[in-house]
């Protein structure tokens, strides 16, 4: 066991897109920040002071960016086409930026994963299972993507970013505000859906009625398998989840966070030792005009 190594996890796409949208708030493209030579860094200045300011704050030994894969290679996207489907055409500069963030980190050595078929949720999911299983020390998630509530345990950590500042949101915490544990988060899902992902969940069945559900019947399996013997205060809701078991059932398993990539299955922890070069990092900032302590 080594408690002084700490793991930070950073859901690439989700902080480089949100530094983007917050910056790009009101604005025209020709009036977001570029560099002398072109390129646009309103995302990407976010993105590396974010990302610096957690390693030094964290004392981080250890860090990955995960990506996602493109949309329609998702393996979700290829058994469920209305997965995501209505999700809209990304920024030209937002683009652009990704593209010169993947290549300044791996120039300088910052470990990025990605996995054919499987979403960062996915990387994020296993990696973390992983470092928790071998009890390697404390892990943090930096994502706002409250699917990954599903990976909190006692060593495991979401930092979630808000207007009042950020939320470092535990498994105890969790459990407070939730009264069931995070493996059962899922299930609360598969009941509500996912708006934003195009995840239909139970139609008719809303956040009032999902928890207590669950809360009660610990999985939507236990809810199914006692449907006909429903205790009366959930008999509102017994014609709609007759109605909803196909779709409830589909939103879980789109819902549920895969924490087994194969492709991890040799994986050792040193591999994600973060020691980058800091002169090229540096270098490669100045490229873009970004003036951002790095160390």
């Amino acid at each position: 066991m080594q408690e002084n190594r700490t793991l930070l996890l950073i859901d690439g796409f989700n902080l480089l897109s949100r530094g983007y949208f917050a910056t790009a708030y009101g604005k025209t493209e020709d009036q977001l920040y570029k560099s002398s030579n072109g390129v646009y860094t309103n995302a990407l200045r976010v993105f590396f002071q974010k990302m610096f300011s957690l390693v030094r704050t964290k004392e981080v030994t250890h860090l990955a960016v995960a990506w996602d894969v493109k949309r329609e290679e998702s393996s979700r996207r290829q058994k469920y086409d209305f997965y995501k489907a209505t999700r809209g055409e990304l920024p030209a500069p937002l683009i652009m930026q990704y593209e010169v963030l993947r290549e300044v980190l791996d120039k300088a050595g910052v470990k990025q994963l990605s996995v054919p078929s499987f979403e960062a949720d996915d990387v994020i999911g296993t990696i973390s299972t992983l470092w928790s299983a071998n009890e390697f020390g404390s892990c943090y998630i930096y994502s706002n993507d409250r699917d990954l509530f599903q990976l909190l345990n006692e060593r495991t950590t979401q930092i979630i970013a808000g207007r009042a500042g950020e939320t470092h949101y535990t498994i105890d915490q969790f459990r407070l505000d939730y009264g069931i544990d995070s493996r059962q988060w899922v299930d609360v899902k598969a009941l509500l859906g996912d708006a934003s992902d195009n995840i239909p969940g139970c139609p008719g069945i809303g956040e009032k009625t999902a928890l207590p559900l669950i809360q009660h019947y610990e999985t939507l399996e236990g809810i199914y398998e006692q449907l006909e013997e429903l205790d009366p205060k959930f008999n509102r809701c017994r014609k709609k989840l007759h109605a909803g078991r196909e779709s409830a059932f589909i939103s879980k398993e789109l819902a549920q966070i895969i924490c087994d990539i194969e492709e991890f299955s040799d994986w050792t922890h040193e591999e994600l030792m973060y020691s980058p070069d800091h002169d090229l990092l540096k270098a490669e900032l100045e490229k873009l005009d970004l003036k951002i302590r790095i160390s």
